[in-house]
């Protein structure tokens, strides 16, 4: 178990400084190869092989589904509706009967059921959950994979956060800047958008020329000097492109190049082969890549809607589990399962549930958690007391402390203090992270 400090920082501001130092001078070129910059960084983040990174799959499910219907059931109780509860692989823990195939797979994760946010709405619950803060309006905060990306020296061909079927609000480089925003692409049973050149490749190297020799020479006339470096990033954008359409490592986002059985195990739909193009974009180099699944705004039939896209989540989060620790990279990547806020305890006149953030439900699997253990627990026969909505979920957990037990299972010193842009300081985290799941 992670053993953390008061400050719960991983080493002291005297030691972080110094070798925070030693790395600026790397980057720069000064002296340091990118490989001595990557063990150097990997050693201040405790990680012990650098040469197998820490990423994150964050399976995002829109909408708000109901802890009830999934990871929490109450069967046969006031707020239980009509889901049953089925055992699992891991003892002592039950999950709905909507997820049976997940349930096979349950000693890989652990489920926190205890986590409470102060955001009903969707907009702004989304932003919370993403990026670990309520909405500020004076800036906006990054999400998990932008933090993780910034963290961390490497690079590779294909882009290192990617949002697979994007919804409504993928996530964002905040502060951190617009490099670090996820790369959006829809279903990957078609092919990436605006990757094959649509002119013969004579023409095409000499738009290319003209582009750096031409265009780019007069766009920068009477301009501010190191422009792109420092606002457009419109160069840098557009080497890491031309670099993306001719890499080998391209094909990651192309699963039919994997078997019929292999897709069949993770669902014929858009969300499963989202989670199968997640683990072949982790393996060839990705950090943090985001699938979404809607379908869970249940304020009618709630039942009929939980159940429809759990047919959906089930095939393929249990597959993904599966997948990864076959192809040994469970270890190294840390899968999350969650959305915006659960549903109510109470059932509507017409049969749904409504937004509810008082105590729903996350899942956690790899990178250290702890397989097959149940943080938090909401009550059966909650009061409902307004003024005190989170008295009958036991071991209270905040979407910021989640956010902390996620950034302190990648490596990330979630309490350190970055600047903004405007040189403001702001810590990557504000909560505490639940110990019991860190090994």
């Amino acid at each position: 178990m992670m053993n953390f400090t008061a400050s719960d920082r991983l080493c002291s501001r005297q030691a972080h400084f110094s070798r925070r130092t030693l790395l600026g001078a790397g980057a720069s070129g000064m002296f340091l190869s990118q490989l001595a910059h990557s063990l150097a960084m990997a050693d201040e983040l405790g990680v012990t092989d650098p040469s197998r990174p820490l990423s994150v799959i964050l399976l995002w499910l829109e909408g708000g589904p109901s802890q009830l219907e999934t990871f929490d059931p109450h069967p046969g109780t006031a707020i239980g509706g009509d889901s049953k509860a089925i055992k699992t692989s891991a003892a002592g823990i039950q999950i709905a009967d909507t997820l049976p195939r997940l349930a096979e797979q349950m000693h890989l994760a652990s489920l926190v059921r205890s986590v409470t946010g102060k955001e009903g709405d969707h907009q702004r619950a989304v932003y919370n959950v993403k990026t670990g803060f309520r909405p500020d309006p004076t800036l906006i905060h990054p999400s998990i994979g932008a933090v993780l990306c910034e963290t961390d020296p490497s690079d590779s061909d294909i882009p290192r956060h990617i949002s697979i079927l994007p919804g409504r609000s993928p996530s964002r480089g905040g502060y951190l800047g617009g490099a670090y925003d996820a790369f959006k692409i829809g279903d990957p049973a078609g092919p990436v958008p605006d990757i094959r050149r649509s002119v013969k490749q004579d023409r095409y190297d000499k738009r290319i020329d003209d582009l750096y020799n031409v265009v780019e020479k007069e766009f920068r006339r009477g301009r501010i000097a190191e422009l792109e470096k420092k606002r457009t990033l419109h160069v840098t954008a557009t080497d890491a492109a031309l670099r993306m359409m001719s890499s080998e490592q391209l094909s990651a986002f192309d699963v039919s190049k994997e078997s019929q059985a292999t897709l069949a195990a993770f669902g014929d739909t858009p969300f499963g082969r989202g989670c199968l193009a997640a683990s072949r974009l982790i393996e060839a180099g990705a950090r943090c890549v985001e699938v979404t699944l809607g379908g869970w705004d249940s304020h009618v039939n709630n039942h009929s809607l939980q159940s429809s896209a759990c047919e959906s989540l089930d095939p393929a989060i249990a597959s993904l589990l599966v997948r990864l620790q076959d192809h040994d990279l469970l270890e190294n990547t840390l899968v999350v399962c969650g959305g915006e806020f659960g549903r109510t305890p109470t059932i509507n006149p017409a049969g749904g549930r409504d937004h509810w953030p008082h105590g729903f439900s996350t899942l956690l699997a790899g990178c250290g958690i702890r397989g097959g253990q149940v943080f938090g627990e909401t009550s059966p026969n909650p009061k409902l007391d307004s003024k005190n909505p989170t008295r009958d979920v036991a071991d209270a957990t905040t979407v910021a402390d989640l956010h902390a037990t996620i950034l302190a299972a990648l490596g990330v010193p979630f309490a350190e203090e970055v600047y903004t842009p405007i040189g403001r300081p702001m810590k990557r985290s504000e909560g505490t992270p639940i110990r019991s799941l860190l090994s």
